[in-house]
């Protein structure tokens, strides 16, 4: 049973920062490839940052050279690192296994975190 903890967010002020971090357990973390999803209300989870199994990335174009996304794999942590956040950013933020089909990135489990809250506001 994968256990995914989700952690790290809260207000802040635009062009301010912060770091997600998502602790997983019951996998075996270095195998897999790992995204950051986020959503707002009304809108569909949108894969905004991957990481594979051999440290390549991958970020949507609304936060790239903004967000860094990297792992831990002797913490079977995956981290965020959001710089120069604007309104829009505000979202809940999830992770989850990623999985590589017809040349895009889909999360594996049905079952998600609680995610974590992060506003940017001033």
């Amino acid at each position: 049973q994968v256990h995914i903890v989700e952690s790290g967010g809260g207000l802040v002020q635009p062009g301010g920062s912060l770091r997600l971090s998502c602790a997983a357990s019951g996998i075996t973390f270095n195998l897999f490839h790992w995204g950051w999803f986020r959503q707002t209300p009304g809108k569909q989870r949108e894969l905004v940052a991957t990481i594979t199994s051999g440290w390549s990335t991958i970020y949507a174009d609304s936060v790239k050279d903004r967000f860094t996304i990297s792992r831990d794999d002797a913490r079977d942590t995956v981290y965020l690192q959001m710089n120069s956040l604007k309104p829009e950013d505000t979202a809940v933020y999830y992770c989850n296994v990623v999985r590589l089909t017809s040349g895009s990135y889909y999360p594996v489990y049905d079952s998600w975190g609680q995610g974590t809250q992060v506003t940017v506001s001033s």
